[in-house]
């Protein structure tokens, strides 16, 4: 389906080389201020063409507001948004009129459809990203706004390259190496920690890979750099921090918070892996050791560590919200590559087209705003049910164990 969302209802259109793609907005607030700079600002971060490390294709990505907000203001009825797509060259595609690109969707689309798009990637192009993103950008300014939730993601890896092991951990079996050893650190290192609890966009695009540690992010540069000169590409990780998020989102049992995040980010072209929280590397450890305890912080309950990644039972628990997102390598490349036709026919296809040797440093802000979908969806589901309770008289017929104070 091209629509996400139960109360804030996101549908995308368009496909890669069409005359534009865009997005209906439904259920954004009436009230919040809100200027085509608000969702230009997401749009120019994932744009093609913003360094040598991305795709050439020259879109400016300017964002045309069709409905919904008057003099800058939201009405609460559906938000249109449309993006023109200028720099086209169809014919860079001719050679998937008989060969489906190796990895790619050209043949899935075909056997799903009986039809497919005649050029470029059709829905299966990360160009359709861009009503997701403009949509994104909405719900970050109003949970910015409201909320003070603040989410911020970044490079963690491009082929074998990681940030240090100090700063993100490695597993436990890349650290200690010991089968029968149990005796492990936190799994949020204090580098990493002061990393999520820190880290903002302006420093994360001080470098073209999004990588907010320099040395790496040379590395990192080297490398996408040597895939581009080879005509091949590489894939990377991107992690994401929400920061701020209340306690009490996510519906149990399908609608969990983390199926929710797990169903946006792997929506994302090109995802093939997700763990939020300590993910795999929590499979390593014992309970006694990976439980997250409780204290008393600021007058609330909160957890002395965060393994559970600020999710607890499907539900957020105040802690921050930590996840990774894995990218494959892009499936089209310039290559030689010996597949089939269509028919079966043996062949070598190399294929045109602009395509980028690396998505993970454009996926930064894909990544954010499909996680502020998630979240303002799941924030106005609470807060209808917390409104709709409000409505009854107070609860005196429970122990009072069993009732939040409020109630």
């Amino acid at each position: 389906m091209s629509t996400f969302g139960s109360l804030f209802r996101v549908t995308t259109y368009g496909e890669s080389h069409c005359a534009s793609v865009g997005a209906i907005i439904d259920g954004c607030p009436p009230g919040l201020e809100l200027s085509p700079h608000d969702i230009q600002v997401q749009l120019s971060r994932r744009r093609p063409g913003q360094s040598n490390l991305t795709t050439p294709r020259d879109e400016k990505d300017l964002v045309h507001v069709q409905s919904g907000i008057e003099q800058g203001v939201t009405l609460g009825t559906p938000i249109g948004l449309l993006v023109k797509n200028e720099d086209q060259r169809p014919k860079d595609y001719s050679e998937t009129d008989l060969y489906p690109r190796p990895s790619h969707a050209d043949y899935t689309y075909l056997e799903k459809y009986g039809i497919k798009a005649s050029s470029g990637g059709g829905r299966s192009s990360a160009r359709e990203t861009i009503g997701r993103v403009a949509a994104g950008a909405i719900a970050e300014k109003y949970l910015k706004q409201v909320f003070g939730i603040e989410i911020v993601a970044f490079v963690s890896s491009v082929g074998k390259i990681h940030l240090p092991s100090n700063v993100v951990p490695l597993s436990i079996a890349e650290v200690d190496g010991d089968e029968d050893n149990d005796d492990v650190a936190d799994a949020l290192t204090p580098e990493f920690r002061q990393l999520l609890a820190t880290i903002t966009r302006d420093e994360v695009d001080k470098h073209p890979t999004r990588c907010p540690h320099p040395e790496t992010a040379e590395r990192m540069t080297k490398r996408i750099i040597r895939a581009k000169e080879s005509m091949d590409s590489i894939g990377g990780t991107v992690t994401c921090v929400i920061r701020n998020v209340p306690s009490g989102l996510g519906e149990p049992v399908f609608d969990k918070f983390e199926a929710k995040l797990a169903q946006a980010m792997m929506s994302i072209p090109a995802t093939k892996a997700f763990e939020v929280g300590s993910g795999f590397r929590g499979t390593e450890v014992p309970g006694s050791k990976h439980n997250d305890t409780f204290i008393l912080k600021d007058g609330k309950l909160g957890t002395s560590t965060n393994w559970s990644g600020g999710i607890q039972g499907g539900i957020t628990n105040g802690e921050d919200i930590y996840f990774r997102v894995g990218f494959k390598s892009p499936a089209t490349i310039s290559q030689e590559q010996h597949t089939a036709q269509y028919d079966g026919t043996p062949g070598t296809l190399a294929a045109r087209g602009r395509h980028d040797p690396c998505v993970v440093p454009r996926a930064v802000p894909i990544v954010e705003t499909m996680a502020a979908i998630v979240v303002m969806d799941q924030l106005l589901i609470q807060n209808a049910r917390k409104a709709a309770a409000g409505l009854l008289p107070p609860i005196t017929t429970l122990p009072p164990t069993m009732v939040m104070p409020s109630h």
